[in-house]
């Protein structure tokens, strides 16, 4: 393996990520994401537009590079451009941008069947637009697009372009598996091939997951000795795909122990807001950043916790801002049940613990959903006389919801705490937006803390019927915890309001 002082990581969230089906940022959108991935995740390069698309596209670049210039991260602002004389590179010199990432053909096929070009042809078009693109202030970049078709089907004429373009003058050679065609062993031969014959180059990996191997394929391409790897943040892409960021540091840190200058203690917070303005749900059992990654199921587990970390690996929660959790369903055993008691400051004995134990594993088995906040409803239907949990000390007395065509919903509510009744009106952008600040108000009143609300999530059942029942499930961040609370109702606000008050009792009655 080849040593690096620093490893180049460049994110492509913004350019080759936005191709995603049905995934499109906004210029305010766009500022944001480069904002944290530059100066939260610390990532070393961003490549944030394809040249001449749009006017919206032309305006967010522009308040990008007038943000980059201002804060000193200009020369880390990267945009695609293509082999068309001079027109990529005055759309990206007029915005501001010094960086130009231009797509070269890096397979014969590419050249002869879309361009119907010769390869000199196409080379000397390339040195063309790279010599120009000097002479306006820009530095550039170069994809050998397709280059993993080329170096299977055409190696000669892979290292005939790079023969004919090293001196003229190009920063980095890009080297792409643009249909994600490649396994491991190919990725490290391959690569291996093009740092051998070209040592003083620096060469970067750009892949894709067609086969679910662009993590694989990024950590051989690293073996191989390459100076950069190029990734998306929750691996967006088109089709399956770019190479997902989270699982890349990781695997730099943990098993190839390569220098990097990202921050993994920002990858939660990156990664999830990308999700929310995105649209593209994280799965829950994606490593590092999935909502269950750290949850554990088995009994057996949480005992093996308890008594000695015996099944935690290397991918410990606290090292990306987040905790470790132990499931309640079918399988929990006793040593979940008093994780999750513990985390709620409950005390039971060894009996009560056993009946509540029975009970969680009897709702798993009707595949019932259950958390550590409905713990202390199940111990007080378990245990009866035994074990009273504290009566609600906020409740909903009555609400109304107005919602007219073309104006903003409003909400009306009365509200109990501690047997005091308040009222406060207030318009949101939604139902439950205008029934959240008129709630607010009340709090705001009375000087009492809020959780903040982190993320919010429907399940409605198949099946077409539209009296079903609908889940709400709601994520909070009460004093830097991450608390998740749910409500089920045949009305999608109701079921969100429920979940709501679930979580105010919850502080009231647990976390004060």
């Amino acid at each position: 393996m080849a040593e690096y002082r620093t490893l180049e990581i460049m994110d492509t969230t913004l350019r080759d990520g936005e191709q995603t089906a049905g995934v499109s940022f906004n210029a305010e959108e766009k500022l944001a994401i480069a904002r944290m991935l530059l100066e939260d995740l610390r990532v070393n390069r961003i490549e944030v537009v394809s040249a001449r698309v749009s006017d919206g596209e032309l305006q967010a670049f522009r308040k990008i590079c007038s943000w980059a210039a201002e804060t000193g991260h200009i020369d880390q602002i990267e945009a695609l451009g293509f082999v068309d004389g001079d027109r990529s590179i005055e759309w990206i010199a007029q915005a501001g941008g010094k960086v130009l990432n231009l797509l070269g053909k890096g397979s014969l096929k590419h050249v002869t069947t879309q361009l119907g070009k010769a390869p000199q042809e196409h080379w000397d078009d390339i040195r063309g637009v790279v010599e120009k693109a000097m002479q306006r202030g820009l530095r550039v970049n170069l994809y050998l697009e397709d280059w993993s078709n080329g170096m299977i089907d055409s190696p000669e004429y892979v290292f005939g372009m790079v023969d004919a373009l090293k001196d003229s003058g190009i920063d980095r050679f890009m080297l792409p598996d643009t249909l994600g065609i490649l396994n491991p062993e190919q990725a490290f031969t391959l690569c291996s091939q093009m740092v051998a014959r070209y040592p003083d180059l620096h060469f970067d990996f750009h892949g894709h997951n067609d086969y679910d191997l662009a993590v694989a394929n990024s950590m051989a391409a690293v073996r191989a000795g390459v100076s950069g790897v190029h990734v998306s943040v929750n691996g967006l892409g088109e089709r399956t795909g770019n190479t997902p960021v989270a699982s890349v540091v990781c695997i730099l840190n943990d098993h190839l122990k390569t220098p990097n200058t990202v921050d993994e203690s920002q990858l939660t917070q990156v990664c999830r807001y990308v999700e929310s303005i995105s649209g593209i749900r994280i799965p829950e059992n994606r490593p590092v950043i999935g909502d269950a990654v750290f949850t554990q199921s088995a009994g057996i587990h949480a005992d093996g916790d308890k008594k000695g970390h015996l099944y935690e690996n290397p991918l410990l929660p606290e090292r990306f801002g987040r905790v470790r959790k132990y499931a309640l369903g079918k399988t929990s055993g006793k040593a979940n049940i008093a994780k999750n008691l513990e985390e709620l400051g409950i005390r039971l004995t060894p009996e009560q613990l056993r009946l509540v134990t029975s009970r969680v594993v009897e709702l798993g088995d009707r595949k019932e959903s259950v958390t550590t906040e409905d713990l202390p409803f199940i111990i007080s239907d378990v245990l009866k006389g035994e074990f009273t949990a504290e009566e609600d000390k906020i409740k909903v007395v009555n609400y109304s919801l107005q919602l007219t065509r073309s104006m903003r919903p409003v909400a009306m509510i009365r509200i109990s705490i501690d047997g005091q009744e308040y009222e406060e009106l207030s318009s949101g952008a939604g139902q439950y937006d205008a029934f959240m600040k008129a709630l607010w108000k009340v709090y705001d009143k009375l000087g009492k803390p809020h959780p903040k609300l982190v993320d919010y999530t429907v399940s409605i059942p198949p099946g077409g019927k539209t009296d079903a029942l609908v889940q709400a499930s709601i994520t909070w961040d009460w004093n830097s915890s991450e608390l998740k609370t749910r409500g089920l109702d045949a009305d999608q606000t109701e079921a969100a309001i429920k979940a709501t008050f679930k979580m105010l009792n919850i502080i009231e009655n647990i976390k004060q």
